[in-house]
């Protein structure tokens, strides 16, 4: 009983430190304790599963995994019932079954660092592997929820983000997960031997390539953008007797940008909340022209792309459109990773009739996925290296490193990111959300625009720091120059290679597993 007590008490903690490692609105102020909280959560965790073995492990894993992300993931309540209209029932169940899918790499982590352990592999070399290891395949899994992701707790740690151009989110989850089991085998052994102060050594080490590095903009050309925020409320933005208004607050925005000296002007996602495609769009593009002409800006605009079979509307698609000073229509990006239970139905055969999307106001039904990440040209003037790209992932396309990294790959020399964080209302996930922004442009080493319906709108510079920031539902706008670094000056490692040093780490961790068998098996005979 005293044991069970005891586990209950380190697994809290665990659960407590992870909800505290990544930012909460505290009145108008956001609690952001990830530089210190960050470390403590692997500790605690490994103490709470320590001397279990792997079943056992990943049962009380599971439950530390639930605890801490369900606690993280309560704005899913806001999503599926304040918004998306769902039973409360559902508002409440849905956070507890997102959590259970995260929970389930705690218990897979618990499982196989007890299984090294019983091997007599010390925390510090197997916890960072497996931490790692299971954060790329949670990015991946049954289409991935990296929310969340460790990594993303040390965003405000500038030192310690110069490895994202090369390991991606996944170097700053190493290094945490080292550090914190470092921590919990120094406590545990009740001193600091060898094992866990080279550990600490390692991760000082770590921090040390982010107080050498220089200044990244230095021989970038720059570019005058402007994001705009039109803050309009989710439960009217689907309502056709708004639609005049809408398009009203971000006509008078672009021309305020404009006059600010903005050439490139970057509207929310669906901020224009009807198609733009096809003969009845034809009023409304027109409309669109005109503003680019008159304020000789190019705009991007979020809005809703349509596939027609003949004269049938086929396809719905959350877009970007890209209007170039001129007033032509000169691209359309569709999002290409959709969010499961939000804008589609996965196995809708099966499913379909029970359950539908939350996200219906883009399409009556659900919204088709494009078909991948690529870079815009603009009609803007570049320089002597040639002329601007950008890449535009929309909204949930930002939590995933690998398809975000190959727009820049692709071409794109900063990032515009538009996105409806309405959905959230005032709950932690805006902020979390903007951490995980932050960390695409530190993995991509690109500047990024970030537009923003209700907020956080910002500016985000090549290190992954926020330059400038708006407060959440407010109207407002930001403009800045903006660094553009087109390849090959511009891009990262991380952006060209890709998750290189995670898959490293399973081979090691396959090495290490490995070897510890042999160990094990020689020593019993």
């Amino acid at each position: 009983m005293a044991d069970r007590a005891r586990r209950l008490g380190w697994l809290g903690a665990y659960a407590a430190a992870t909800f505290l490692s990544f930012p909460h609105p505290l009145g108008d102020r956001v609690l952001d304790l990830g530089l210190g909280a960050a470390w403590l959560g692997p500790a605690l965790l490994l103490l709470g599963l320590d001397g279990l073995g792997p079943r056992r492990a990943a049962r009380w894993g599971l439950l530390a995994g639930w605890l801490a992300h369900s606690a993280i993931l309560h704005w899913i309540y806001v999503v599926t019932v304040v918004y998306g209209h769902a039973p409360v029932a559902a508002g409440l169940l849905a956070p507890i079954l997102l959590a259970s899918y995260i929970a389930a790499f705690t218990a897979t982590f618990g499982a196989l660092v007890a299984w090294l352990s019983r091997r007599r592999i010390p925390w510090v070399a197997s916890a960072p592997l497996v931490w790692t290891g299971l954060d790329l395949l949670r990015a991946g899994l049954l289409t991935g929820f990296p929310w969340a992701t460790l990594g993303y707790a040390q965003h405000q740690n500038a030192l310690l983000t110069a490895l994202a151009p090369y390991t991606g989110v996944y170097g700053l989850s190493f290094v945490t997960a080292l550090g914190g089991a470092a921590l919990g085998q120094a406590w545990r052994q009740r001193r600091l031997a060898p094992a866990p102060l080279a550990a600490l050594v390692a991760v000082a080490a770590a921090h040390l390539p982010g107080a050498l590095r220089t200044d990244a903009d230095a021989d970038a050309g720059t570019l005058r953008v402007a994001v705009l925020q039109g803050n309009i409320d989710q439960g009217v933005k689907w309502d056709a007797a708004w639609f005049e208004r809408t398009l009203g607050v971000y006509e008078a925005l672009s021309r305020e940008a404009a006059a600010r000296g903005a050439r490139l002007v970057v509207w929310p996602e669906s901020a224009v909340p009807i198609g733009l495609d096809g003969e009845r769009a034809e009023p409304l593009r027109a409309r669109l022209a005109a503003l680019a002409r008159e304020t000789g800006a190019e705009l991007v605009v979020g809005g809703v792309g349509l596939g027609f079979a003949g004269d049938r509307v086929s396809d719905y698609f959350d877009s970007a459109f890209l209007v170039e000073p001129s007033g032509r229509f000169a691209a359309r990006y569709d999002k290409s990773h959709l969010v499961p239970f939000g804008e589609y139905v996965p196995l809708r055969d099966w499913i379909g009739r029970a359950v539908a999307a939350v996200a219906r106001g883009v399409a009556p039904v659900g919204v088709s996925a494009g078909p991948g990440p690529r870079a815009l040209a603009l009609s803007l003037p570049g320089d002597a290296r040639g002329p601007v790209s950008v890449g535009v992932p929309i909204c949930y396309e930002l939590i995933f490193p690998d398809l975000v990294r190959r727009f820049v790959r692709d071409g794109a020399g900063m990032l515009l990111a538009i996105t409806n964080d309405a959905w959230y209302g005032r709950t932690g996930a805006p902020y979390q959300f903007l951490a995980i922004t932050a960390l695409r442009s530190a993995e991509s080493r690109v500047w990024t625009a970030r537009a923003a319906n209700t907020g956080v709108s910002a500016f985000i510079d090549a290190r992954g720091r926020v330059r400038s920031r708006t407060r959440i539902f407010e109207r407002d706008l930001l403009v800045a120059d903006v660094p553009y670094r087109p390849p090959p000056i511009g891009g990262s490692f991380y952006a060209r290679r890709g998750d290189v040093f995670a898959w490293t780490c399973w081979i090691a961790l396959a090495v290490l597993g490995l070897a510890g068998e042999a160990l094990e098996r020689s020593r019993g005979r």
